[in-house]
């Protein structure tokens, strides 16, 4: 691809660094640039028109133009642009959505701090739970648990609490005192005439030794999304939640639940804790508390850890944690007005409306000769694309399928997202049955012209 000089794409290679980004490839291939969104929908700056079937990353929950949200904004930007919240100082956007985000947070939390994206929500997760053990005595307790293939964000500790290797080489992650445990995706890990109960037992046996081998005196904690987003969607196998939190209470090991792609309706309930039956000991949220219309994160902590880190702040003179954004006025009374939304246009009702459209669409596409499994729940789930169908023989990773699919779903006015070579979903969560029809068509479309690239290269065994 030629780049024309001083064009908008020209321009982004010659000074922009992306995120997850080949440079190289990017210097040839130059950034698909978004102009304007609306709804689920959104427009290139060529004019082309796209079902954002990803809700950008898995958080644009009410659509791409909320007028609501908009005026919210506005309104606070000619009040009070910005205040900070050290040493005493509040604001009252801050005070209504902490107000607000306990009212709505499971019983087992009572305090939140806020943040300004996930990264820096389990950041601030992590140094609390070191903070709290040092409170309580226990220094040698600060070793965290998370899981292979989880994600928890990219700063250097949150890196290193991540459990994919994508993140971690070239980085000199992760750093000491992170751990992981196995990743419990039934099709991929299950033993042959292994239920998914028995898996869970098995899960839930391994994650027990390996804190026995480390030493129950020097495991702090254990971080689990509720749905293995960015690893590709895994969904827990059955009473695996359940299993789990007995080994941690065993251990006396905080649960952390990170909610930052599940909550908000996502699956179905306020919290994917409450699908799958958790009681965390601290909470991490973000993208979908303000839509993602302006960076905000929270960490809730449960009362016994408040009243662990309180007294040590008072012996220590200070908790030396902050940043100058914590709770932004701005982004604080935008995440409000999302919550108030959420209520008011009874958001979780519709969510649990179009479920059943949603998966039924995605489930249909288990028959296909590409797809080996098909999982998810509420509004976001994922196709794994396969090479055998009975053997589940993957792809190599140099055939570049998922890649492939996703380019087709472009060409198709569809933005999905390929971790390795499983298609994910997760659109808004306004989208009718009728977008989510017409999603799932488009990306047919895109996943029969995959089938016969690859079954003219020899590549896929029909």
């Amino acid at each position: 691809m030629t780049l024309q000089p001083n064009s908008p794409e020209a321009r982004d290679v010659a000074y922009l660094l992306h995120p997850y980004t080949n440079f190289r490839q990017h210097e040839e291939q130059g950034p698909m640039i978004i102009e304007r969104g609306d709804g689920v929908h959104v427009w290139d700056n060529n004019g082309k028109k796209y079902i954002e079937g990803m809700a950008g990353l898995w958080s644009t929950s009410l659509g791409f133009h909320h007028k609501r949200l908009v005026a919210a904004a506005t309104k606070q930007m000619e009040t009070l642009p910005y205040y900070h919240q050290f040493a005493q100082k509040s604001h009252l956007p801050g005070i209504d959505l902490a107000e607000k985000l306990m009212g709505l947070a499971p019983t087992s939390v009572s305090k939140v701090f806020f943040n300004n994206s996930g990264s820096e929500a389990n950041d601030t997760a992590i140094k609390i739970i070191w903070y709290y053990n040092n409170a309580r005595g226990r220094h040698q307790k600060k070793k965290i648990i998370g899981r292979v293939n989880g994600y928890h964000g990219i700063t250097l500790a949150a890196a290193s609490l991540t459990g994919r290797s994508m993140n971690h080489a070239g980085f000199d992650a992760p750093l000491d005192r992170f751990i992981h445990t196995e990743n419990p995706h039934y099709y991929r890990f299950g033993e042959d005439g292994e239920s998914e109960e028995d898996f869970a037992t098995r899960m839930a046996d391994s994650l027990d030794k390996l804190i026995q081998d480390e030493g129950p005196d020097t495991v702090a904690a254990f971080f689990a999304e509720p749905v293995m987003g960015a690893g590709g969607v895994i969904t827990p196998p059955k009473t695996y939640f359940q299993k789990i939190q007995a080994v941690l209470r065993k251990h006396d090991v905080l649960f952390v639940a990170d909610e930052v792609i599940c909550g908000f309706c996502r699956t179905g309930n306020f919290w994917a804790s409450q699908t799958y039956g958790i009681e965390p000991d601290l909470l991490v949220c973000a993208k979908a508390l303000s839509s993602s219309y302006l960076p905000i994160s929270a960490t809730m902590v449960s009362d016994d850890v408040y009243q662990a880190i309180a007294d040590a702040s008072a012996r220590l003179g200070v908790f030396g944690h902050g940043y100058t954004y914590s709770g932004h006025p701005v982004a604080a009374a935008v995440a409000l007005e999302t919550l108030k939304i959420y209520e008011e246009e009874e958001i979780l009702d519709h969510v649990r409306s179009i479920v059943p459209r949603f998966q039924e669409r995605l489930t249909g596409f288990a028959d296909h000769p590409l797809v080996g499994e098909v999982r998810g729940v509420g509004l976001v789930g994922a196709n794994e694309l396969v090479k055998d169908k009975g053997t589940k023989e993957a792809f190599e990773t140099s055939d570049g399928v998922g890649g492939m699919i996703s380019n087709y779903c472009l060409e198709h006015g569809l933005i999905t997202r390929p971790v390795g070579d499983s298609m994910c979903f997760c659109p808004p969560l306004v989208i009718t049955e009728g977008e989510i029809d017409e999603l799932f068509d488009r990306y047919t479309k895109a996943l029969n012209q995959g089938l016969d690239q690859l079954t003219r290269q020899g590549k896929a065994v029909a």
